[in-house]
């Protein structure tokens, strides 16, 4: 069996990117995307980590919906291949077409769990609009195919996942820390002088920032890395100046670091 991999994108809807993969043993990392995402187990099986509860095992036909920055990942069963697809939505647009469709739901989408839903109408319906948007119709039928997706089955149904909900406390201790990460991505502090910012032992910081964002300081900052790489890839810049311009040693790392968020090379995420 080939491994395919394929993106879409297009600069006419530049707030939605789609993922097809076959036959894939590409393992995740946990990981969060600034985007809303919406998954889909086609052959195989999967395992979900991201779940209070725990790995939860994913059968094909299952959807996951994921909002943004919820830590999470979904790799195949251990010596497996599974093929997966995956749209990720900006979560600006997403929940102007929300206030659209539902405005009367709008206050309960705080705190938005994860759902993982097993309906085969849903599934069908998602394959049929990420089939749509590989297509080559114009744009504007594959917005008001996308919209209507989202009006009609974008509910709160399926299994729910409750996500992390951070204390105001928490949240003040590490918002310095945040903060200086997300201006200076390129910056590598050792744990300790982060530790000194907060005002915290390392021991303090590393559960403190884990409550509060489900990742050690370093594994977040990896993962913020590599959504702006995605970001700049996606705008046509220079895999070497990414890698440079984001504190990489080399292109060797930025790959690794790369394709284990991804589960792909730069280069193929840039073709």
């Amino acid at each position: 069996m080939n491994l395919i991999t394929q993106f879409w994108r297009d600069p006419a809807m530049p707030y939605a990117e789609s993922r097809r993969a076959c036959h894939s043993r590409a393992c995740y990392k946990p990981h969060s995307h600034p985007t809303f995402s919406i998954g889909a187990v086609d052959q195989g099986v999967s395992c979900f980590t991201g779940a209070a509860e725990g790995p939860l095992t994913l059968q094909a036909g299952t959807l996951v919906f994921v909002p943004a920055f919820c830590v999470h990942a979904c790799n195949p069963e251990l010596g497996t291949a599974w093929s997966y697809q995956m749209l990720h939505l900006d979560a600006d647009w997403l929940q102007a077409v929300r206030a659209e469709c539902a405005p009367e739901n709008m206050k309960n989408r705080e705190n938005e769990p994860i759902r993982i839903v097993a309906e085969p109408a849903i599934y069908v319906r998602f394959c049929r609009l990420n089939t749509l948007l590989f297509s080559q119709i114009d744009p504007r039928d594959k917005e008001a195919a996308l919209i209507e997706f989202i009006g009609e089955w974008d509910e709160g149904r399926g299994q729910r996942i409750s996500t992390r909900v951070i204390s105001p406390n928490l949240g003040r201790q590490i918002d310095p820390i945040l903060d200086l990460l997300q201006e200076k991505p390129a910056i590598n502090m050792d744990l300790s002088d982060l530790a000194q910012l907060a005002g915290m032992s390392r021991y303090q910081l590393i559960r403190a920032f884990r409550a509060a964002t489900g990742m050690t300081p370093h594994a977040w900052q990896l993962n913020q890395r590599i959504n702006l790489a995605r970001e700049w890839i996606r705008t046509g810049e220079g895999l070497a100046e990414v890698a440079y311009r984001l504190g990489f040693a080399d292109q060797a790392h930025f790959q690794r670091v790369f394709k284990a968020h991804a589960g792909i090379t730069p280069g193929g995420f840039r073709t």
